[in-house]
């Protein structure tokens, strides 16, 4: 197995457009992460640092921004108001026919919308780098800052945030992988060295037998991880006539897990606003403000059932949304009969799209619950090991998994694709 890894990354590293890919991306990512380390004017690091340390959620939240909430930088909303814009594009797309018509037009439309969502994250980059400041005011992290301080640190947060989207978006087109999936997966692994710092402080000699069983327990998830995202429900499909040499039969894979950690990514999105909109409302002199904002505090914070609930809901709901957008069985039904391809037993056309939508929903189930799983699982191990900072990120280990086993394909696929022009050149 090692000898393999080993002549994998050797044909990487001799590769020359591989080889410029992953210096384009280390030199970005470099960019990203010193930047993320500029920090902004006017806040208080101790009171920022103790705030964090006693929220889960927003701990949650500095995950999605590439870790670089936490230090409260000028990068510090980092693409969390491109992925809300990602989410809203989508659903209109759903409600207004342009844009319906739009993403269906390929490569062209895809362009179009991206340019759209791009364009809107701007305004909500504006009015959560609004909320931010008014929540760290309440908490008492940032002074009160007259009119121009405060349009200057939201222009810079706002600029901040669309200089993260940029440089993933770079790392996409020059560099590896789906640069934003990278840049939230860079913020994760710069954050385990302070984690394990962090846990093994609280660790006493009783709970030994704790971080073995958590040692054991994160070994067998990322374990399941690979296994399902790498799982496939192969699908046999014949051809009337030989399209490829020697053979008049394939198989149509589909994805077990088809969104990939899009739906958790989502769904955190989503679940957080009460949260965050509860330590907003805690710091207003209104009693029945207060009286709200205690009741979220009681019965939707991150170890109660609740919340975990609509959590879980909110993944399995995102997966088959996500799913739908990614993956049209009309479509590929009407590719296969256009080559001449049927499913055995299955009609040509509106029959295959059929069935190929009955076969989705329900492997779709399995992968949704699969999400939903891990993304409650760090509220699940709190409540069960009992050392907070031992709970196992269900969210962050999924997104690291999913991205080392995407940039693994990507460079298999530019291997292939290096070796077929050397044969067509030679």
């Amino acid at each position: 197995m090692f000898s393999s890894i080993k002549q994998f990354f050797l044909r990487v590293v001799k590769t020359p457009d591989i080889r410029r890919r992953l210096m384009v991306t280390a030199i970005i990512l470099a960019v990203f992460r010193l930047v993320a380390h500029i920090p902004a004017s006017g806040i208080n690091t101790d009171s920022l640092r103790a705030l964090f340390t006693g929220s889960p959620l927003l701990s949650l939240l500095d995950v999605f921004s590439g870790g670089t909430l936490a230090n409260f930088s000028i990068l510090a909303l980092g693409l969390q108001p491109y992925i809300n814009a990602s989410i809203i594009l989508q659903l209109l797309t759903y409600v207004i026919p342009s844009l319906e018509e739009l993403s269906k037009e390929g490569e062209y439309g895809r362009d179009k919308i991206n340019q759209i969502t791009r364009l809107l994250s701007v305004p909500l980059a504006t009015a959560q780098a609004f909320g931010m400041y008014t929540l760290l005011r309440s908490q008492g992290v940032i002074g009160s800052l007259d009119t121009i301080s405060l349009i200057a640190l939201i222009v810079t947060m706002t600029a901040g945030s669309m200089l993260s989207v940029w440089l993933g978006e770079l790392i996409t087109e020059y560099g590896l992988s789906n640069g934003i999936s990278f840049l939230i997966f860079a913020g994760i692994i710069a954050r385990l060295p302070v984690v394990a710092g962090q846990s093994f402080t609280v660790i006493n000699s009783a709970d030994i037998l704790k971080v073995i069983v958590f040692v054991v327990s994160a070994v067998v998830i990322v374990g399941v991880i690979v296994f399902m995202n790498e799982a496939t429900r192969q699908i046999p499909v014949n051809y009337s006539r030989r399209l490829v040499s020697g053979t008049s039969s394939s198989y149509l894979p589909l994805r077990l897990n088809q969104a990939g950690v899009i739906p958790i990514i989502f769904a955190v999105s989503l679940v957080l606003m009460p949260s965050l909109l509860t330590q907003f409302l805690a710091g207003v002199n209104d009693p029945k403000l207060n009286q709200l904002a205690s009741f979220f505090l009681k019965y939707f914070n991150p170890n109660s059932l609740l919340y975990n609930l609509v959590y879980f809901g909110l993944v399995v709901g995102f997966t088959y949304f996500y799913t739908s957008v990614v993956f049209n069985p009309q479509k590929i039904a009407e590719d296969l009969q256009k080559r001449g391809g049927f499913i055995p037993g299955i009609r040509p056309g509106s029959s295959t799209a059929k069935y190929l939508s009955y076969v989705l929903n329900r492997i779709t189930l399995v992968g949704a619950v699969f999400l939903g799983m891990i993304a409650v699982l760090p509220s699940f191990f709190q409540n069960t090991i009992g050392i907070a900072n031992l709970a196992i990120g269900g969210t962050g280990i999924l997104i690291v998994v999913s991205v080392v086993l995407e940039l693994t394909r990507d460079l298999e696929s530019k291997l292939v694709m290096r070796r077929y022009d050397t044969y067509l050149r030679s």
